[in-house]
């Protein structure tokens, strides 16, 4: 299907209702028909994913009727009427009354299908922000901790399920950026253990000598500059849940006494001969596979056999675009709160590009994205500003190529299509098309282009 968008089509003639399916199944829509308006009219609701395509001369309830009943709950579900006795008062007298459009029959397919593609767009447009301006997940539980709609992401939150009820030690891998530290807390809050401590130490960030202290603690007087007593981080996790992200930089020194503490369960802080017990859940994250680098002799074999109860692995953003808008939803929710800023509108041209970019920074890189853009900071404005950093520019010097360099992202993001661009561009067409003889920019020099999708 193109999209969750569904196409409702309602008329009261049953060969009519056949034909438009037949054609736009074919075209990969998704179909609804209804030969009785107040049908159509029951099964519709505010936010519902539709665009509705109605006759207009219907017994009981004609398509005027019926777009003014639907506006009346959502005024902006895309109605477009169709009618076999169009005439020009007839059509603007549905424009006026908020029709997306009117069709004449007997209808012309690639017209029908254009509009339709349009429809759906701003269909798209208007649910994606109102989902913003809620500002809130629909979700409950650990579908408002671990965001997405992805097959990848559903797998993950229920095998964070079942292991956080197992408590074992379990290794997540996945790129930078990508969540592991929130799928680790997500394993430690869904546990038994949530009301003790989650403990999260960073070993690629520590020399040998350090990361060995922060890990095992050590006793005063134990060594030079050891002036008292330090409690450390595995000992601090006793009971709870201890993190050890990029445990592959972890030092083989350290890492043979670790595979110690995970065999016996136990620590002696360093200077002290002291054995401490522990009762607690060791999660650990990699970039890289510990298997391999176990072969090739860089990391302890018997430590990752020791920690490999269970693993997971979180796939990079790129390869799951179905989480992207809803992750960035979220983000943008959590900027404008943090922010004290107002939820932004989104249009194509931003959406477009949020799926259409690869994301090499994955979920952290997107959550920055999301702040740019509660804060205003648009890349077409910063890539502008950037193409003049090597020359002394005028301040109207610049605002001409900022104001050239959204008219050709529009153009870009529609593909040359200037009513399209028009409304997305907020613009008229008269306005558009001034803009762009000003600027030097040719419509048809955008009917194939495309776009690289950076943010």
């Amino acid at each position: 299907m193109l999209s969750d968008i569904c196409i409702m089509i309602v008329d009261d003639e049953q060969s009519i209702l056949e034909a438009l399916t037949e054609m736009l199944e074919l075209e990969g829509f998704h179909v609804e028909v209804f030969k009785q308006p107040d049908r159509a009219l029951q099964s519709l609701r505010k936010n519902s994913p539709v665009v509705v395509l109605s006759d207009v001369k219907m017994p009981k309830m004609g398509g005027l009727s019926l777009l003014a009943q639907i506006h009346s709950f959502d005024k902006d579900i895309p109605v477009i009427l169709m009618s076999g006795h169009g005439d020009i008062p007839m059509a603007i007298e549905a424009m006026r009354e908020g029709a997306y459009d009117f069709l004449e029959k007997p209808l012309i397919p690639d017209v029908l299908i254009q509009q339709l593609h349009r429809a759906i767009e701003k269909r798209q447009l208007i649910l994606e922000n109102r989902k913003l301006r809620q500002g809130i997940q629909p979700h409950q539980g650990i579908e408002s901790t671990i965001i997405g709609d992805s097959s990848a992401i559903q797998a993950i939150r229920q095998q964070i399920l079942s292991l956080a009820q197992a408590n074992v030690d379990t290794i997540i891998y996945g790129d930078t950026g990508c969540g592991k530290d929130v799928v680790a807390r997500a394993l430690h809050e869904y546990s038994e253990r949530k009301e003790q401590r989650f403990i999260a130490i960073n070993c690629g960030g520590m020399s040998e000598s350090l990361i060995e202290s922060e890990l095992f603690g050590h006793e005063a007087g134990s060594f030079t500059g050891a002036s008292k007593r330090h409690i450390g981080k595995i000992e601090a996790a006793n009971g709870g849940t201890l993190f050890l992200d990029e445990i592959e930089t972890m030092p083989i020194a350290v890492q043979i006494k670790l595979l110690r503490v995970l065999q016996e369960r136990t620590i002696e802080r360093v200077g002290s001969t002291k054995t401490i017990p522990l009762t607690l859940t060791v999660i650990a994250a990699s970039k890289e596979n510990l298997a391999q680098l176990g072969d090739a002799g860089l990391f302890r074999k018997d430590l990752f056999y020791r920690l490999n109860v269970a693993s997971l692995t979180i796939p990079p953003l790129k390869d799951r675009p179905e989480d992207v808008l809803p992750l960035f939803h979220f983000y943008v929710a959590q900027g404008a709160k943090r922010y004290q800023r107002p939820l932004p509108d989104t249009n194509a041209m931003t959406l477009n590009r949020l799926l259409q970019h690869d994301w090499p920074g994955n979920v952290r890189e997107l959550k920055n994205a999301a702040d740019r853009f509660v804060l205003g900071i648009s890349e077409a404005s910063i890539d502008s500003i950037k193409a003049q950093d090597d020359r002394v520019g005028c301040y109207e010097e610049r605002m001409e190529q900022f104001e050239k360099q959204l008219l050709i992202d529009g153009l870009r993001a529609t593909q040359g299509q200037l009513n399209d661009a028009a409304e997305l561009l907020n613009l008229s067409r008269k306005t558009l098309y001034r803009k762009m003889r000003k600027h030097h920019l040719d419509k048809h020099n955008f009917k194939l282009s495309d776009d690289s999708g950076q943010l």
